[in-house]
């Protein structure tokens, strides 16, 4: 019993730290994009152009895989893919063993 409560602290510390890690890495990400783009806003003098974004942009995909990594959300394989691929393929042998019968 103790090695169970052991194991559940372990697992529950750890996804402590992967959400503390993630939000570590979303606040370096507000501070270092704002000081960059601060930095263009105030030196350059066309500010909307694509080379002045593609870090905010690059690390941003990052920063969502990472969110997506440890919130667990997945679009392409949810919750219901799996049950939803079985029953798909069910129905099709289905209705190619009705062609035979």
């Amino acid at each position: 019993m103790e090695n169970f409560e052991q194991e559940k602290f372990t697992r529950a510390k750890k996804r402590v730290e992967e959400i503390k890690s993630f939000y570590i890495h979303l606040m370096v990400y507000l501070v270092i994009n704002a000081f960059i783009l601060i930095s263009i806003y105030i030196n350059a003098d066309t500010f909307w152009t694509w080379p002045h974004f593609v870090t905010l942009f690059g690390w941003g995909i990052g920063l969502a895989f990472h969110a997506a990594k440890v919130f667990g959300f997945n679009p392409l394989f949810g919750k219901n893919w799996e049950e939803r691929q079985i029953q798909k393929f069910i129905e099709k042998d289905k209705r190619e063993m009705d062609k035979y019968l």
